[in-house]
């Protein structure tokens, strides 16, 4: 359960990064450059998901499934 914590917290601080990113580069007329240290963020946060989903994977604290479930398999009658 604390995995899938961690995926949610670093999704929410992705869009987080991406919004502010956003707001900066809408009325930020300063030279400071906070849009690009924004969008850094926002990829560094980007890599360190994708880099726990697959470390999580490996692991086997989480599991792929299907979109659609499998129909059980069938034995023949003998």
């Amino acid at each position: 359960m604390l995995v899938k914590f961690i995926i949610v917290g670093l999704l929410i601080a992705i869009v987080a990064s991406l919004m502010t990113s956003m707001v900066f580069l809408v009325r930020d007329d300063s030279q400071r450059r906070r849009t690009l240290t924004g969008l850094k963020i926002r990829v560094a946060l980007s890599i360190t998901l994708l880099l726990f989903v697959l470390l999580s994977w490996q692991q086997g604290w989480i599991h792929p499934h299907a979109l659609l479930p499998r129909a059980a398999p069938t034995t023949p009658a003998h």
